[in-house]
């Protein structure tokens, strides 16, 4: 393919396929309100959760609602109720990808909402507890925000090295132009990202950054401005999401107004060629696309499958004569 998949990576490495299974570890988000609302402009109240681990949702709407729900006791609940729950979600995980993947491999991933927001020894606690739940890992991967990550942050998750293969961060850059962020509510600038990858490395830990192509505003410039700013952070890896609008956001109210839309098939192709030509081509490239559920998603409707997408980026690429990093 034209450009280092996460699958090539992992075979690479690990000579077959690792599944992740994602955990929600009960976090919640320094850009949120105690009541649930706030937050970046797109951000519909789930975290980003696993779409194994949502079990009550239905509809177009925000999770966190008037509804005693598992994920709002969880997110309510001690420690321990936190830790509980951890445990449960990875023997759940774990028993759905071997039924329907028949995995082998493992890796421990916490993935919904910010996972270094927290007194260091409850993120001691809930790390330990996930691994020792998981104790043949592969890797343990944190997501979490870039203003959410400091010295002893990152010197707790460099001594997970002794316990896994690869410690890997994910940092939500989303874009790097500063006026984007402000729009979008990401409550840091792209410097914040820098220095949070820079000391993420200083510790020997991976950084996977994420960022969104068609956000309000924007155009190819800071789509290649972005993708100079990843490769120049030295990100591992990175994931790329096209807007989506799900409902119950900010950007809904906007959509519904006519005052934002999100990218058709056609311009994320676009959008993906340009960024991927302007990143290092050694740059793993662990996703293309956002899977919000239909169910909760305003736009874009009629995208197509992510494997039509895949199919439409390989040939325009070779069209092109792209491959990744043949312009960075």
């Amino acid at each position: 393919m034209r450009w280092r998949t996460y699958r090539s990576y992992l075979e690479e490495t690990y000579g077959q396929a690792v599944w992740r299974i994602g955990v929600d570890g009960g976090f919640s988000c320094p850009n949120r309100r105690s009541d649930g609302g706030g937050g970046c402009v797109y951000c519909d109240g789930t975290g980003s959760k696993a779409a194994y681990q949502r079990r009550e949702e239905s509809g177009m709407q925000p999770l966190f609602n008037e509804e005693v729900s598992e994920q709002v006791l969880l997110h309510q609940g001690s420690l321990s109720l936190r830790a509980d729950s951890i445990k449960a979600q990875i023997a759940r995980g774990k028993e759905f990808l071997v039924r329907r993947y028949k995995a082998g491999l493992f890796s421990v991933y916490f993935q919904a909402w910010t996972n270094t927001y927290a007194p260091l020894e409850d993120l001691k606690y809930l790390y330990d507890t996930a691994l020792d739940a998981l104790p043949e890992s592969k890797e343990l991967i944190v997501s979490t925000r870039p203003d959410e990550i400091d010295e002893a942050k990152a010197d707790l998750l460099a001594s997970y090295r002794q316990r896994t293969d690869r410690v890997w961060v994910e940092l939500g850059l989303q874009s790097a132009n500063d006026e984007t962020l402000k729009k979008i509510n990401r409550g840091h600038d792209a410097a914040c990202y820098r220095r949070a990858a820079d000391l993420l490395h200083k510790k020997g830990i991976s950084v996977c950054t994420h960022v969104i192509l068609g956000l309000p505003g924007e155009s190819t410039a800071d789509y290649i401005h972005t993708a100079k700013v990843v490769g120049e952070a030295r990100s591992e890896a990175v994931k790329i999401h096209n807007l989506h609008i799900p409902g119950g956001t900010d950007l809904y109210d906007a959509f519904m107004d006519g005052e934002a839309s999100a990218p058709c098939q056609r311009r994320h192709l676009q959008a993906t060629l340009v960024f991927l030509r302007h990143i290092p081509k050694d740059m793993v490239v662990e996703r293309l696309l956002a899977e919000t559920p239909r169910h909760r998603l305003a736009s874009p409707r009629d995208f197509g499958s992510k494997n039509e997408f895949i199919q439409k980026l390989e040939e325009l690429m070779e069209g092109e004569g792209a491959w990744q990093g043949d312009l960075a």
